[in-house]
């Protein structure tokens, strides 16, 4: 009966959004949903000014609002007043904000582009369509840079490095949210990388994890912005930090600071786009004429060429290439790289869908002790 619910409000909406394109009524403006800063900046570039150019008269403003887009969105609907066109998001929060029904389920293979080969949609992007309302962008990971000029003769090769404030002492930067760090201080107090999960669906195991980030509170700096991190680093307020690899190859790379990358147990999770549900059927059709430009095999490609993340689509993978401004290749600096991927830890998106709320405000209590 879900399913078949699904595939009638897919097939409502479609049909709704090819009316509106029939009839040329598309909204001339849209409210875009992003996390500011170097990738926000790699989608206006790749794909946004692109479609502006192609499309005179139609304009977009960005909001920096991605990292509280479920409470928000949630907000919005009880207002009856969704402002938001199209909301970019992580895969955990694309799957709670369909379950909430608050983003749009959609047909990937009806809304978006195939491949230049004639490949569905949805055999592009494979086992990346993690949710009935997500369409997918990049693969990313959370990881840690440091500051080659504050920890000695010794680098760090390893994410238990940042629990270690003997051999690297100050201040650390972690987001102020439990995703990754749960994770991080299970696998640093012994327990392994299969069982992390299932250890931290205990209260037992949440306790443990608090517990070992207890060893460095006192030496934390939490952040909520993912140009956070870069900047502590390069002002040198930090002796490491987590963020996202595209955020610190920007720093390394592009800003030329001295910083280096612990990819040891990088995260790799997915980001991508969410349709919010309930949109006028004028902005839906600009929404959905904007989505399948901005999610094609050569737009993905293109992004690449601002930011280290890799695209989403299959197809998109073979075009990626030199850096738009600096020439330099950006496959070695993408975190599927097999030299950057030795260890890596996987993401559980159902997880954190199920649980995250719940461990959110024990973290939060946490945090105020």
């Amino acid at each position: 009966m879900k399913t078949t619910k699904i595939l009638l409000a897919s097939t409502a909406l479609t049909i709704a959004a090819g009316a509106a394109y029939a009839d040329g009524h598309m909204a001339d403006d849209m409210t875009l949903v992003s996390w500011g800063g170097a990738y926000q900046k790699s989608q206006q570039r790749a794909y946004v000014e692109p479609y502006l150019e192609m499309n005179p008269g139609v304009s977009a403003v960005w909001d920096e609002s991605s990292a509280e887009a479920v409470a928000k969105l949630r907000a919005m609907n009880e207002a009856g007043n969704v402002t938001w066109d199209l909301v970019d998001v992580v895969a955990a929060d694309a799957i709670r904000l369909c379950d909430e029904g608050l983003a749009m389920e959609i047909d990937p293979d009806e809304i978006l582009a195939p491949a230049p080969d004639g490949t569905s949609a949805s055999d592009d992007f494979g086992d990346l369509l993690v949710s009935d309302c997500f369409i997918p962008q990049i693969v990313y990971s959370t990881t840690f840079g440091y500051r080659t000029d504050l920890v000695g003769d010794t680098p760090p090769t390893d994410v238990c490095a940042v629990f270690d404030t003997e051999t690297y002492p100050g201040k650390r930067a972690l987001e102020k949210r439990p995703i990754n760090n749960m994770e991080w201080a299970l696998l640093c107090d012994g327990v392994a990388k299969g069982d992390v999960y299932d250890v931290l669906e205990t209260e037992e195991g949440q306790e443990q994890a608090l517990a070992k980030l207890d060893t460095i509170k006192d030496d934390v700096i939490w952040w909520s912005a993912g140009a956070d991190t870069p900047q502590l680093l390069a002002d040198g307020e930090i002796v490491m930090g987590s963020t996202y690899n595209g955020r610190l190859f920007s720093v390394i790379e592009e800003q030329n600071q001295p910083v280096a990358m612990l990819w040891d147990a990088q995260v790799f999770d997915l980001d991508g786009w969410i349709i919010p549900t309930g949109l006028p059927e004028d902005r839906l059709a600009r929404v959905m004429d904007f989505v399948k430009f901005a999610t094609d095999t050569q737009r993905l490609a293109d992004q690449a060429k601002y930011i280290s993340y890799g695209p989403a689509r299959a197809s998109s993978a073979p075009l990626v290439g030199d850096h738009a401004d600096m020439g330099i290749a950006m496959a070695p600096h993408m975190p599927t790289d097999p030299n950057n991927a030795k260890n890596t830890f996987l993401y559980n998106y159902e997880f954190w869908a199920d649980y995250r709320d719940d461990i959110d405000a024990k973290f939060q209590a946490w945090l105020a002790k």
